[in-house]
């Protein structure tokens, strides 16, 4: 399958979700939403929400890029504009989530605000230690 072959059946698709759910432009801030809220509590590791906005990005980038090669071989090319216009539709929710995130985070626990385990063979430990 070539590249223009994959871009059109791309196109194809989106046209038909679009005329499906009658989104229109509002169908890349879904998308976008979409994919860093199943990325990121997937990659529950030390960087996620950058993980979760470089896929959406990747998204985007990666879906304009095919919107522009399926365009390319119609010879309809839209103006730069319109591709940044999708991409910033597609970025924006991500990149509030990213800003904020750290603040949606769950605290870690100190070793202060563990609780202390009262079960026997902890005062055992404890009194060998002593």
């Amino acid at each position: 399958m070539t590249l223009i072959e994959i871009a059109s059946l791309f196109e194809e698709r989106k046209l038909s979700i679009i005329e499906a759910s009658g989104l229109g432009d509002a169908l890349h801030i879904y998308f976008g939403l979409a994919l860093f809220l199943a990325v990121r509590p997937a990659w529950r590791w030390r960087g996620g929400w950058l993980v979760a906005w470089f896929a959406v990005l990747a998204m985007a980038c990666g879906g304009e890029w095919l919107d522009m090669t399926a365009e390319h071989s119609r010879s309809t090319i839209q103006p730069d504009a319109a591709h940044w216009h999708d991409i910033w539709n597609t970025m924006f929710w991500p990149t509030v989530l990213l800003v904020i995130g750290r603040w949606l985070q769950p605290k870690a626990k100190s070793a202060v605000d563990a609780p202390t385990d009262l079960s026997g063979e902890d005062a055992e430990g404890r009194l060998e230690q002593a």
